[in-house]
């Protein structure tokens, strides 16, 4: 037992120590990207701004490239799943708007930097992806329209212009939550909120014209 005991500790502390040097890399590469831009930023640039030698780090991810898609996988990670949740759980129309740009909002603001760099650097997020930022964080949302259009939850109403104005208020609105809670890290829920109030009043206060469109 005391030998199992024993395994079981190291093997926690390899785990943790794993998390450790990743976290690390990846805090590196926040300062390095906002410091120096995506493009400009070497890998040994990277290296220096942490205590890894060059060989532990590419334990961990090959290249620039690998970087820039675990920072922007772990913002996306939980984000879809809790738009996904919040949208199909709305009983009405306004719900449903209210709680989509409240979890992108609220996520943009915990993590104003990612969300930028997504933005200067849509090239990059493209071909590691195949998307824009918005493409991927919005990617759930025709399916979530179309169920929520059968449930009489959103009026009947051109899904893909509907879709299409989605993306068009969230990509702008979020790039000013980033810049605001990014300079005003003090404001981030409150930026949240005024965004968030803002979209939802926008939309809820022109449906009742789109419905009445031929």
């Amino acid at each position: 037992m005391d030998m199992l005991s024993s395994e079981k500790e190291a093997t926690g502390k390899r785990e943790q120590n794993r998390l450790r040097n990743r976290q690390a890399i990846l805090n590196a590469a926040r300062i390095c990207f906002q410091e120096q831009g995506y493009e400009s930023t070497t890998i040994r640039d990277l290296i220096q701004k942490t205590d890894l030698a060059s060989g532990t780090f590419y334990n961990y991810f090959r290249s620039k490239q690998d970087i820039f898609a675990a920072l922007l996988s772990d913002f996306l990670s939980g984000l879809n799943e809790n738009l996904i949740r919040s949208r199909r759980s709305a009983k009405t129309t306004e719900e449903f708007i209210h709680c989509s740009y409240l979890a992108l909002y609220s996520a943009t603001a915990r993590d104003p930097l990612v969300y930028e760099l997504a933005h200067s650097n849509d090239r990059a997020l493209k071909e590691l992806f195949g998307s824009g930022i918005l493409g991927l964080i919005m990617m759930s949302l025709e399916d979530d329209v179309r169920d929520a259009i059968e449930k009489k939850v959103l009026p009947e109403v051109d899904q893909e212009y509907l879709c299409t104005a989605f993306f068009g208020v969230a990509y702008g609105t979020s790039l000013m939550v980033a810049r605001r809670v990014h300079q005003r890290p003090e404001q981030a829920d409150n930026e949240v909120h005024r965004a968030t109030d803002l979209s939802t009043a926008l939309f809820t206060g022109g449906l009742p014209k789109l419905m009445a469109l031929p």
